[in-house]
């Protein structure tokens, strides 16, 4: 399978767009920006009709807005320079800058934020086969010359786990499918000498972008074996993708790829973030739901909080319109959103989130839900944000005595005691991130950022 990159990449946008303009552009970010195009993805996935407007273009292919003006335009004239030391150093100045995950950097191989949770990166999987638009986490995808690798491997993720048996998760993050199976193996296979891991969980993009690696590759059937041997072990083997639209599952490589790990016995969920340009339309995920399901595929997390690539200088997508087209969208797949909401609001599209005590409550995060407002545990999580936190689900907006305001529940913490805390933060249509919110009264910044409100804030 072929792989576009760099100036094959612009190269190939012009041809397919019969726009030189969108190819030179391409090459430009792209030596910023890391995109790796299989021809899976330009033959099976992008309509290049609708370039540069059409919504799979959007999220994978490089475009002239994710840099800045001033930055496109430093690039590009050191390019026509032809000054390969300055280009170096310009490059790395924006790659040093550009820190889209709202979580943090991945700074090493192994991540032990939760108590019960490790994260692995291996090193040769750090790399996506396809980065999208919205999410360049670095230094994985770009690869970092200014900070220096944190040792890791197999060897030191086995020592981790030997000095903390409270781990019960395993995450393999990165795009493990991206390296073969035997050096695989060499990560999967210490898990299953340990008793306290329970669940093994794998994130990968190779099902939507490179499905042809679970069906003609050459160790294919070898790759599917030891997902076999995982589930055989009496592990809970659960297999992360993120798809972001319903193109992604309509190719029948796809479809079989699916079918086939499916097979393994192991559980295949979906998540990605409301990303604009791409699927901030509630029809879009209601039809991408449907598909899933269909496919025996598990809707799991719809995330919030992302901005449209590392374009930090431009608005992202606000909470309330990715609330909106949660919600909007959650009513029209039945039984998907059993637990999230108990009468979100009519109309808006938001209300009041299942789960939310809100009896007059004037700001005080992380007390205790109403016992008659509790429902079932979600089949969808959503919209989730990654914070310094950890893990908050936006449940809704709650009426409160001083006005509106956004119920946030933690999912999942680095402090085990803020887990399922609810904290309230003051109404913003325009708050795009967690680190934009306001909270509601002095205890809701166990769980928000920033100074609560005044008397004098709630005036009028």
């Amino acid at each position: 399978m072929n792989v576009f990159t760099g100036h094959r990449l612009g190269r190939l946008i012009a041809d397919r767009t019969g726009q030189p303009a969108l190819g030179h552009d391409a090459e430009i970010v792209g030596r910023v920006l890391p995109f790796r195009i299989t021809s899976h993805v330009a033959d099976e996935l992008v309509d290049w009709s609708r370039a540069p407007d059409d919504p799979l273009y959007r999220l994978v292919m490089p475009h002239r807005d994710m840099l800045a003006p001033a930055d496109f335009a430093a690039v590009e004239q050191t390019l026509r320079d032809g000054d390969r030391d300055r280009l170096r150093l310009v490059v790395d100045g924006l790659r040093e800058r550009f820190d889209p995950h709202p979580g943090g950097r991945d700074d090493g191989d192994l991540r032990h934020t939760y108590p019960e949770t490790l994260l692995v990166l291996p090193f040769q999987g750090r790399t996506c086969r396809a980065p999208c638009a919205s999410c360049f986490r670095r230094p994985g995808s770009t690869g970092d010359p200014v900070r220096p690798r944190m040792p890791g491997g197999p060897e030191a993720m086995a020592a981790h786990l030997a000095h903390h048996p409270e781990i019960t998760e395993v995450l393999l993050g990165g795009d493990p499918f991206a390296v073969r199976t035997p050096l695989l193996d060499t990560y999967l296979a210490p898990l299953l000498d340990r008793p306290h891991v329970t669940t093994v969980r794998i994130r990968t993009e190779t099902v939507s972008f490179r499905p042809q690696r679970f069906l003609d590759a050459p160790d294919a059937d070898d790759l599917l074996r030891l997902l076999e041997r995982v589930v055989a072990s009496g592990r809970r083997l659960v297999l992360t993708l993120p798809i972001s639209h319903p193109r992604e599952l309509r190719p029948e490589a796809t479809r079989r790829a699916v079918s086939r790990l499916r097979a393994t016995g192991a559980v295949l969920r979906t998540e990605a973030p409301v990303v604009r340009h791409v699927n901030d339309d509630a029809g879009v995920w209601a039809r991408m739901w449907r598909d899933q399901i269909a496919l025996g595929l598990v809707p799991h997390a719809l995330l919030a909080g992302y901005e449209e690539g590392p374009r930090r200088r431009s608005p992202g997508l606000s909470l309330a319109r990715t609330l909106d087209v949660c919600t909007a969208a959650v009513r029209q797949v039945s039984g998907l959103g059993d637990g999230l909401g108990n009468g979100l609001g009519a109309g808006t599209g938001v209300g009041l989130a299942a789960g939310v005590g809100v009896g007059g409550r004037g700001g005080g995060g992380g007390e205790a839900t109403e016992p008659g407002l509790r429902v079932p545990a979600p089949v969808l999580r959503g919209p989730v944000m990654t914070t310094g936190l950890g893990e908050l689900a936006v449940e809704g907006i709650a009426h409160l005595e001083d006005g509106p305001a956004f119920a946030l529940r933690a999912l999942r913490t680095c402090d085990p005691a803020l887990t399922g805390t609810v904290a309230y933060a003051r109404f913003d249509p325009r708050a795009t991130r967690w680190d934009e919110l306001t909270p509601y009264g002095p205890r809701d910044r166990a769980l928000i950022p920033g100074e609560s409100l005044t008397p004098d804030d709630l005036v009028g």
